[in-house]
């Protein structure tokens, strides 16, 4: 911290007590987010918000959200609170496989390296027995093991795709490790069969895939047009089919779809990072998944047919809901407490329906008020917070745009205005 600051830092100071500052009183606690990374010099706060009122499957959540944006949390609250009373969000997990791969390069006869795999397949698998003993006690371990020739696109090219299931764990380290131990035994047997011969098979990596295609989730709402709006503005017919518009947009323009989706990961990251998942991983996914017919679409889908409004997504979501910081975040271990102790599946169901709240708050207000009215509300101690407003400032400010959507010019002239009248008033008296 000291080497941080003397170097790095214009008031060397100032930056050590800010620093140390955030840093949790209990040393405990302190040690241990010391050790989640490397070279920690202090502690980097999110708030962690609630959007109660989600009804999955007929059970009711409050599901906890780590951002920063405002906004996100009441959009999704509202649409939960909309959706409570038109019979709730419907999930369920298409399924729960994960992939990796050995990649590799074999110079050799494509029907060598064919006729070494049927025959080693099983050995393979076998190979890293005493690592997936316990994945396997608990229902998981090795699913499947393929070969996959990938010469057409670059010489010499080839995987080994291998599927599995993890439970409840994201299983990544367990994942790599079986891969690792894996590719061993392959290299050693390619050797062994090819001692006397000039072909080389050469181990290029042996890793996870952070895109999990058959690690699927669907979330659904559903109710007839005729319930969707209950304001004067709007007929429901009318706001139905701007909303489809508004999806199949998304679904052709890929500027549009890149925000849509990213309205949508707005909802589903900050429950990843509430309950101490991987949100890179996840936003990889998601986003790759998006392109996966070679174009970049939106992740939602809309339909209305014989008089019902049908909106879902179905997304690639792989989570977990033991080890990694699960056990060793406070503040994840109470987030998943606030949702019941979900397992991996259950928290699944509960992500999608966090993305899909959102997307759904978000083309509401689009299509209808558009997304600034809401947006700047809620934004507006934001820009108080910037202006240096006091208590006092803050509530008579709010009072005065608390029927309004205030642009930030707006909301600066008013702050100056209110110090200068309050500057005036001290003077003359």
């Amino acid at each position: 911290m000291e080497w941080l600051a003397k170097v790095h830092l214009n008031n060397p100071e100032k930056g050590i007590q800010l620093m140390n500052s955030y840093m949790h009183d209990d040393i405990n606690i302190q040690k241990r987010h010391d050790e989640f990374i490397e070279n920690t010099v202090a502690n980097y706060f999110l708030p962690l918000g609630v959007a109660p009122n989600f009804l999955i499957n007929e059970e009711l959540y409050t599901i906890p959200m780590a951002i920063e944006e405002s906004s996100v949390v009441a959009a999704a609250s509202k649409s939960a609170k909309f959706w409570i009373s038109r019979g709730g969000f419907k999930s369920h997990v298409i399924s729960s496989k994960k992939i990796g791969h050995i990649h590799f390069t074999f110079d050799g006869d494509q029907k060598e390296i064919f006729d070494l795999f049927t025959t080693i397949k099983n050995d393979l698998i076998s190979a890293t027995s005493v690592l997936t003993k316990n994945m396997r006690n608990r229902g998981g371990g090795i699913l499947d093991v393929d070969l996959i020739d990938k010469t057409n696109e670059l010489i010499h090219y080839y995987q080994l795709e291998v599927k599995f299931e993890t439970c409840d764990s994201m299983g990544a380290n367990f994942i790599n490790s079986c891969l690792e131990e894996m590719s061993k035994y392959f290299l050693e047997s390619a050797e062994n069969q090819f001692d006397n011969s000039n072909t080389k098979l050469d181990v290029i990596m042996s890793i996870l895939s952070n895109y999990t295609p058959e690690c699927l989730v669907h979330c659904e709402v559903a109710c007839p047009v005729s319930e969707l709006i209950d304001g004067p503005d709007f007929s429901s017919e009318e706001f139905a089919n701007k909303f489809k518009l508004a999806v199949d947009i998304a679904k052709i323009e890929p500027y549009r779809a890149t925000t849509h989706n990213k309205g949508i990961m707005n909802g589903i990251d900050a429950v990843i990072l509430a309950t101490g998942n991987d949100f890179r991983a996840v936003e990889a996914a998601c986003h790759t998944h998006a392109s996966r017919d070679g174009q970049y679409k939106s992740l939602t889908h809309c339909d209305i047919k014989d008089g019902i409004f049908k909106f879902w997504i179905e997304i690639p979501l792989s989570l977990g809901t033991v080890g990694g910081l699960t056990k060793l975040h406070p503040m994840v271990q109470l987030s998943l407490d606030i949702l019941g102790s979900p397992d991996a599946h259950q928290l699944m169901k509960i992500v999608a329906a966090s993305g899909l709240a959102q997307n759904f708050a978000a083309l509401r207000a689009l299509t209808t008020s558009g997304i600034q009215k809401g947006h700047m509300k809620m934004h507006l101690l934001n820009i108080l917070n910037q202006l240096g407003a006091s208590d006092v400032e803050k509530e008579i400010l709010q009072r005065i745009f608390s029927k309004s959507a205030p642009h930030h010019a707006e909301v600066v002239n008013a702050f100056n205005d209110l110090r200068s009248s309050s500057k005036s008033k001290i003077e003359s008296e």
